[in-house]
């Protein structure tokens, strides 16, 4: 999107429900991945971090005998010593992200969904474990039973969400996971109302290509709460407050079946396999 638009008109409104602290640190992995990844310096490769990162701070914690199953380079727990210690000054999360985007040279707003607790939790049969160490430490392996969001009942967006959404021209759900990624944004205290009466037109793009998810435990997470596993059942899920769904070529049969939601529907290539993919994805969507 900020390839085919002014950046300083984009707007993007981030979880915070991943929010972990780790070793005395405030993490805040859904902001810091947006953040790099505008500022070009996120690896690539591996999908998050700073690219060309080390990671001699967690060989050594290591030596000590700390679990380090959550990789911070050595860079990126500059960030997380910053926004700690900034937050300890009486910051807000909001405030933090603008200077640290702000330090960065990222011209598009960075908003984190909420400035309160927030905590995304996953029921399993071993019990309730944070959505990192579910995601992370165990690799989605748990059986997944069902979703808490601690704070969800009290989190109030953050300065700047529901303005963003309501002046907006367009806004975008991204074909993130729509249960513990779109879902926790959807919980905040007036994001969902904000969605119903926003000025601009409402476009999802669906995470899940063909019946399966591109990458996550979405299809996982959806079953689990009684959505059929396609595209579909994404467009279900965001009935309420949708105007339109992309769905995947692969996915163009169910286009009859996601307009009887009194939805329209797009088709396109949401596999964002090179940087082109993911440039003519976003021109698809502005063009809705």
């Amino acid at each position: 999107m900020s390839q085919i638009a002014n950046s300083e008109d984009l707007s993007v409104v981030i979880n915070t429900g991943d929010d972990i602290t780790l070793f005395g640190l405030y993490i805040s992995p859904d902001v810091d991945i947006v953040t790099y990844t505008l500022a070009g310096v996120v690896d690539d490769k591996k999908g998050w971090g700073i690219n060309g990162d080390t990671f001699q701070c967690l060989d050594m914690l290591k030596q000590f005998g700390v679990d380090t199953w959550f990789n911070l380079g050595d860079r990126d727990l500059g960030t997380h010593i910053y926004r700690t210690n900034r937050l300890k000054q009486g910051a807000t999360l909001s405030e933090v992200a603008d200077e640290i985007r702000c330090s960065l040279g990222v011209k598009a707003k960075i908003l984190p969904m909420s400035n309160d607790r927030f905590e995304t939790r996953i029921r399993t049969p071993a019990g309730s474990l944070h959505f990192e160490e579910y995601f992370v430490k165990n690799r989605c392996r748990d059986d997944f039973l069902g979703v808490d969001f601690i704070g969800g009942c009290s989190s109030k967006p953050a300065p700047g969400v529901l303005e963003a959404i309501v002046n907006a021209d367009l806004v975008i759900v991204c074909p993130s996971n729509p249960i513990v990624s779109i879902g926790t944004i959807l919980s905040v205290e007036g994001i969902k109302d904000a969605l119903k009466r926003t000025n601009g037109r409402v476009v999802a793009v669906s995470p899940i290509v063909a019946g399966a998810t591109i990458k996550g435990p979405a299809d996982k997470m959806l079953q689990g709460l009684g959505f059929e596993v396609s595209a579909f059942g994404v467009a279900e899920f965001y009935a309420d407050f949708l105007d339109t769904m992309v769905i995947d070529i692969k996915d163009s049969y169910l286009k009859e079946r996601i307009e009887r939601l009194d939805l329209t529907v797009t088709i396109a290539n949401t596999m964002m396999i090179t940087f082109q993919n993911k440039i003519e994805l976003a021109k698809a969507v502005m063009q809705v």
